[in-house]
């Protein structure tokens, strides 16, 4: 057993890289670090309720994210034009949720409410993505992403014969409603960006995991940031210090396990990926909510 110094958690050391690389073996299939999983584990299994769990849960995101950004980029499936538009409308939202969640949402159950109605609006998002998917034409082998246009004004892209068109300053408007939540709970907004990209814009799946991951990335050492310069300035007492031993922890199992689910995306059907998050995301999303309420 080890205890880490800020949180006060004690637990096997083992057991964070674990938990987080099995987490994010299976949700980077989706283009999702995992970060939304990873925070109820730290509040409900390790005990962590204080306003620092969210700053710790974007440490994860920092160290852990970059196996599967790395991954989808060998494989030519990062959209840097799409990445970058997400990047530009969180950045922004993310140092509000900071300040949102330390100032308003420091009592643990109301965050646990707070974090059930996100994951709920999640599995809702999701499963209209699955439920339009069934009229979609399967895949084929073939995974090469052929970006045509990059105009600031449009985004063109080819993926398996279909052409994929949206404006990136959509996406950003997207975004900065996303970090504002993100920075809040805790998360980069990829698990958030993922569902709105597959169900509201329409491009596949397969296409966002890299652009989502990256946005995750740089979005989540943003969020560190404002935690810390929050503190710093005397907005936030220590209690709102991420535990960078525990953070880290999770973010080297985080490490491998995005760029093995990386590596596996493109063998596992859209829609398989998609039922295993939305079960797991009404699952934690229903445990809160009722917990709020005492039932």
């Amino acid at each position: 057993m080890v205890e880490f110094p800020i949180s006060g958690v004690e637990t096997y050391v083992w057991l964070p890289p674990l938990v987080a690389f099995l987490v994010a073996a299976l949700t980077s299939l989706g283009g999702l670090s995992g970060a939304f999983l990873i925070l109820p584990f730290q509040v409900s299994i390790l005990g962590y309720t204080g306003p620092g769990v969210s700053a710790t849960n974007l440490i994860y995101n920092v160290v852990g994210t970059p196996g599967g950004i790395i991954r989808y980029w060998r494989e030519d499936r990062l959209i840097w034009p799409l990445a970058w538009a997400i990047v530009v409308g969180s950045l922004p939202g993310v140092l509000a949720g900071a300040y949102i969640r330390i100032e308003y949402l420091p009592d643990p159950l109301a965050f646990k409410l707070f974090v059930g109605c996100v994951l709920l609006f999640l599995a809702i998002k999701m499963l209209v993505s699955v439920a339009r998917g069934k009229r979609k034409r399967p895949m084929t082998g073939e995974f090469d992403v052929v970006v045509e246009s990059r105009a600031p004004a449009r985004l063109t892209y080819t993926f398996q014969g279909h052409r994929y068109d949206v404006a990136p300053w959509q996406i950003s408007a997207t975004a900065l409603l996303i970090g504002v939540v993100a920075g809040t709970y805790g998360i980069g907004g990829g698990a958030l960006m993922v569902p709105l990209l597959v169900s509201v814009f329409g491009l596949p799946i397969h296409t966002v995991a890299g652009a989502a991951l990256f946005g995750n990335f740089v979005t989540s050492a943003v969020g560190v940031g404002s935690y810390l310069l929050l503190v710093g300035i005397g907005v936030a007492d220590r209690s709102a210090l991420p535990d960078w031993w525990l953070g880290l922890s999770f973010g080297v199992g985080g490490l491998l396990g995005t760029y093995v689910g990386a590596w596996m995306q493109r063998w596992i059907p859209a829609r398989i990926i998609a039922m295993i998050i939305i079960a797991a995301l009404l699952f934690i999303a229903t445990r809160y909510i009722l917990d709020f309420f005492g039932a």
